[in-house]
């Protein structure tokens, strides 16, 4: 019987054109299962087959783990310190094993092994196919719509299956089975069974590889397509960089009568496409990235990572966008938190920042409103600016001599000081579990305090427009906030 259990071997392994090494395991596998059947609890067997003589042994076998952490399946694991008893030298990662007895094949055994094989057999297969795919280095799955899978589409190239989830789906395009479909294959996860490839058609990613196969110039490396902002199967930008100044980058990307951008829009569902020129400068990237809006001024706060952009009342809509899409867009795109306003409303918020800086002044570094307002006038927008700057941009000042800048800074720095200590004696005062929550430093934590916020569930309880108006922060800081505070409840219901 081994004799021609060696013969069946190679007999499959040559008609399925699998390595003879696989089908090898799949009948030592099949084998050890069924010795595993002869015992209780979750052993672990080995089976080795001699491949001259087709005769096999058997062996039982525990893992030996660290002493420190305890056996997790007292079945087919051992401790170090009871292991190097049985066999002196043995380390962590290595096996014990015991000779036991061997179960025959007979009819059962041959079936069982015979289903294990095949398995291993259409495994090895799917493997093969996959990495013959993924070694063509296709970024892009063009096939047909099989079926239909728990929501999800699978779809056929060849012999290869890939899924398009639900997620990865553009709203509302409505795909049957036999259409014709391309997607951008995001991942590979050996561990779904049928349709392994998983793909995407509203990822970014998937319009960049668009425009590349339809503009010959990306992949010469003449254009760049620096980044990429989508609301899948509505509207979408990209920004583009020529490397070539005899190269007009939106031209290149529009084509002759708008040839390439329709390729790729069409292929989308109709998405329109904003071209944008990328540029170095941030301010002037978010300025052609709210086209068509006219921008009138911006200014940048480095420091948020923020501008504020100002439009006349005529391109306030346009630059915002039904339901805030183009703004939305154009954030994503340049990486920059954009603020849309009329002149009125920047007017009214310079107003409102250069009286919260006048009063500051006036209060930390007990100055009269004329010196405040010369501050201001210079620039200068809080404390750490005047304890900080270097001297001499201060004593450039007109009516500033030395005496009075030195003044100016030692108290900006007392003020410093006792603030600092101020919001650490508030730190103290919350509970340990919201001192510790992410996204909170010591003067976040000040103003909770003063607003009587001093657990993890009172953060929690607060409306996102009470947390704004006690920290100032920006509506989605603080619904980002409150979500982390609120997190304990969800896992807590979890369980």
């Amino acid at each position: 019987m081994n004799r021609e259990l060696l013969m069946l071997i190679e007999a499959i392994s040559r008609e399925k054109s699998v390595d003879h090494e696989i089908v090898m395991g799949a009948v030592e596998s099949a084998l050890a299962q069924a010795t595993k059947r002869l015992y209780e609890g979750d052993v672990d067997i080995r089976v080795a087959i001699d491949q001259e003589s087709g005769d096999y042994q058997t062996f039982r076998r525990w893992l030996v783990v660290p002493d420190e952490a305890g056996l997790q399946n007292p079945d087919a694991e051992e401790l170090l310190m009871d292991a190097q008893d049985r066999v002196p030298g043995i380390q962590v990662g290595e096996y014990i094993e015991e000779p036991v007895d061997s179960v025959p094949i007979g009819r059962i055994g041959a079936m069982a092994a015979k289903q294990v094989i095949l398995q291993k057999i259409r495994d090895a297969e799917r493997e093969t196919l996959l990495n013959d795919f993924m070694s063509r280095g296709e970024k892009i799955f063009s096939g047909t719509v099989k079926r239909m899978d728990k929501g999800d589409i699978i779809v056929e190239s060849g012999r290869v299956e890939g899924r398009l989830r639900r997620g990865e789906m553009i709203p509302k395009e409505n795909l049957r089975t036999g259409d014709r479909v391309r997607a951008m294959i995001m991942d590979v996860d050996l561990t779904l069974r049928g349709a392994p490839i998983l793909l995407s058609r509203s990822a970014p990613e998937f319009m960049i590889e668009l425009f590349r196969n339809e503009v010959p110039e990306i992949e010469q490396g003449l254009l760049e397509i620096k980044s990429c902002a989508r609301d899948a199967g509505s509207r979408a930008k990209i920004a583009v960089l020529s490397h070539d100044k005899r190269v007009d980058p939106i031209g290149t990307c529009v084509g002759v009568r708008g040839t390439r951008v329709n390729a790729v829009s069409n292929e989308l569902a109709g998405e329109r496409v904003d071209i944008v020129l990328w540029s170095e400068d941030p301010a002037q990237f978010v300025i052609g990235a709210l086209a068509p809006a006219n921008v009138q001024s911006i200014v940048v706060d480095e420091e948020k990572h923020a501008m504020d952009v100002v439009v006349d009342e005529e391109n306030l809509a346009i630059a915002i966008g039904r339901g805030g899409q183009n703004v939305r867009l154009a954030s994503e795109l340049t990486g920059w938190k954009i603020n849309i306003m009329d002149a009125a409303e920047s007017a009214q918020k310079e107003a409102d920042e250069t009286s919260e800086a006048r009063q500051l002044f006036i209060d930390k570094l007990d100055v009269d409103e004329e010196i405040a307002d010369i501050l201001i006038r210079e620039g200068f927008e809080n404390l750490e600016e005047v304890a900080y700057v270097p001297l001499q941009e201060m004593l450039d000042i007109e009516g500033f001599d030395e005496d009075i800048v030195e003044e100016l800074r030692t108290r900006a720095k007392d003020s410093l000081l006792t603030m600092q200590i101020a919001r650490e004696q508030m730190v103290g005062k919350v509970s340990e579990d919201l001192r510790e929550l992410e996204g909170l430093d010591a003067e976040l934590i000040a103003k909770l305090v003063a607003g009587g916020v001093t657990k993890r569930d009172d953060l929690a309880d607060l409306a996102v427009d009470e947390l704004m108006e006690l920290t100032g922060q920006s509506e989605e800081d603080a619904k980002a906030l409150i979500l982390k505070a609120r997190a304990h409840w969800f896992a807590a219901g979890d369980e």
